[in-house]
């Protein structure tokens, strides 16, 4: 397999006007029933994308190209289910592998349209969904708004990572970038791994060692920071190298929804409606974990009083350290991941969790674009969000664990959230975008 990529790569190198057709076909096979399971997609995505960050493609190319592909595996795949209904149980693969669709089936059964989201991030159900929703007769139409979704999410998350490497490879970057981002990539990937298995491992002390995780990460951020100096900068000249004026509107967008009025009025109405509804418990870890993260992300400002970013023509005046966006926006997704997670196995629990830390993590990565934040900042943000986040679970789930919400509750909660959301974004937008000129 390595030779064989290595190979591919060799090739494409040689060949960069190849490379746009690399990206569409691999994320089109990845997302391919029957065929996303055999070939290692993740794989040869991230390798493409290094080449296309390396200054073959801008970022908008690259994730429109997987978005495309990505989007032509699940028509493929809807309309086989489509055509063959139950006889896709006698195909040759199929026939031999019944384990494949059989998993698929149990969890569109559960979930519904939920599953086409969140299995979208599960390796051997992501081909499988779309297949066995055109062999239940989904209708087209939702499964097209739910495609459209599902992808636009899942190529962020895939070849974002490849394309930032491959750029950050091709820029003069200061010394010691490089080692130190190998130490701050090397902590969260054991941060994540020590989550995922106390998770699946120990369900009655997983929150509480992912708490303690996250504190300890989090008090070696603040101590390393300025010692982090040089990953601060490089991470900085890689995003500002990349920045587009035509981007901007649409980033200021992005960042307002993290903006401390909108965090504000969100959890005030998040909390709110939990106990308009009577979800008292809900209402409790809600409201606890966000007002314990905006306490906590002032006083560590106040504590640490760190310099902003000079960026913008007109530097804001209050303190970085920690990215008060970051911890709220985190605090904010998480609550709602963590809430949706009631009730559900292990697997659909973290997967809610990872949906919900790409908007977070979108609203964290804007503010780095404009400029307005260090890495290491929004990095302290996100770490300061998931402690308190899953010490308030701790605490609440003392006696007894969350139980699920109705159904009718998230009809009540999300519409409204995403209606407030949107009030706040395009609110006083023009102001915004002078605000975060450069």
């Amino acid at each position: 397999m390595g030779q064989w990529l290595d190979s591919l790569t060799t090739w494409l190198s040689a060949n960069p006007q190849w490379l746009g057709m690399a990206i569409f076909l691999i994320a089109c096979i990845e997302c391919l029933a029957i065929a996303g399971i055999i070939v290692p997609g993740t794989v040869l995505l991230f390798a493409v994308a290094v080449l296309a960050g390396s200054g073959a493609f801008t970022l908008g190319e690259t994730l429109l190209l997987g978005f495309a592909g990505g989007l032509l595996g699940d028509a493929l795949s809807y309309a086989i289910g489509k055509y063959f209904h139950q006889n896709i149980r006698g195909l040759p693969l199929i026939r031999h592998h019944p384990e494949w669709i059989g998993s698929a089936e149990t969890y569109f059964k559960r979930y519904g349209i939920a599953s086409l989201l969140v299995g979208r991030f599960i390796g051997p159900l992501r081909p499988m969904l779309p297949m066995v929703a055109g062999m239940f007769d989904m209708p087209l139409l939702r499964f097209v708004a739910v495609s459209l979704v599902a992808a636009a999410g899942w190529s962020v998350a895939y070849l974002l990572p490849g394309w930032a490497t491959g750029a950050a490879i091709r820029l003069p970057l200061p010394e010691d970038f490089w080692p130190q981002a190998g130490i701050v990539v090397g902590t969260l990937a054991l941060l994540i791994v020590v989550s995922l298995n106390s998770s699946i491992r120990d369900h009655r002390h997983g929150s509480r060692l992912i708490s303690g995780s996250c504190l300890l990460a989090l008090i070696a951020v603040f101590v390393g920071w300025p010692w982090l100096h040089d990953f601060d900068q490089g991470v900085m000249t890689l995003v500002q190298e990349h920045r587009r004026q035509a981007l901007d509107g649409a980033v200021v967008l992005i960042t307002r929804l993290g903006d401390f009025r909108t965090q504000f009025f969100l959890g005030g109405l998040l909390t709110g409606l939990l106990l308009l509804v009577r979800q008292w418990r809900h209402a409790l870890f809600a409201g606890c974990a966000l007002i314990g993260t905006a306490v906590g992300n002032g006083s560590l400002k106040w504590l640490f009083a760190r310099a902003r970013p000079e960026v913008l023509t007109e530097p804001l005046t209050s303190y970085s350290m920690p990215s008060g966006h970051s911890s709220a926006s985190f605090a904010f997704f998480l609550v709602l991941a963590v809430l949706a997670g009631r009730g559900q196995p292990t697997r659909m629990r973290l997967t809610w969790v990872l949906l919900g830390c790409l908007p977070a993590m979108t609203i964290a990565l804007s503010r780095v674009y404009l400029g307005a934040h260090w890495p290491t900042d929004i990095l302290a943000g996100t770490l300061l969000a998931c402690c308190v986040c899953a010490l308030t679970l701790t605490l609440v789930q003392n006696r007894e664990p969350l139980p699920a919400m109705p159904v009718r509750v998230w009809w009540l909660v999300l519409p409204a959230c995403a209606a407030l959301m949107a009030f706040f974004a395009f609110h006083a937008l023009p102001a915004a975008l002078l605000r975060y000129q450069y």
